[in-house]
């Protein structure tokens, strides 16, 4: 049984890691709707109000109904899937060959791959597979440090000096 397993998983590697190879490659110009053709928004929308409610959840943060699409398709652009595959290995290149992609993917079914950091294992891009072709359907969040704006005095209050009345 580990013999198909890993056969399957390799089969699966050097496709997706071709699918991801020429990805990277879309996500480095400037043809928006080829990127588009490429990512199932739907599905990185969800991965990404996933992420962003455990993260809210471990700060002890109530983030109601979580971030609105608009919000989430702004975080979904080229340039975040050029930073996120940047953190794969240091030095790794912006236009990685298939090869190189190789080493660093984890095939978790015979649909469905993930490109991993290689210091912590965890998958910074995730692709899946429907009906012959490869799109993103993950993408890692980042999430900001913990000391935030929101802490700061903003507003008519911070603009009031002492020796004038509130």
């Amino acid at each position: 049984m580990a013999a198909l397993l890993s056969g399957c998983g390799g089969g699966v590697r050097t496709k997706g890691s071709t699918a991801i190879a020429s990805f990277l490659t879309t996500a480095q110009g400037a043809d928006r709707a080829a990127f588009e053709a490429r990512v199932d928004r739907p599905a990185v929308r969800s991965d990404l109000t996933e992420q962003m409610a455990e993260v809210a959840k471990r700060r002890a943060v109530d983030v109601g109904e979580g971030p609105s699409e608009f919000a989430l398709d702004r975080m979904i652009t080229p340039q975040a899937v050029r930073v996120a595959a940047s953190r794969v290995a240091p030095g790794w290149p912006a236009t990685p060959t298939a090869a190189q992609i190789v080493p660093h993917m984890k095939a978790k079914d015979s649909r469905h791959v993930c490109l991993e950091e290689a210091a912590t294992r965890r998958c910074l891009l995730s692709f899946t597979q429907k009906d012959g072709v490869w799109r993103l359907t993950g993408l890692q969040f980042t999430p900001p440090p913990a000391e935030t704006a929101a802490f700061r005095t903003i507003g008519p209050a911070a603009e009031t000096s002492s020796s004038e009345p509130p």
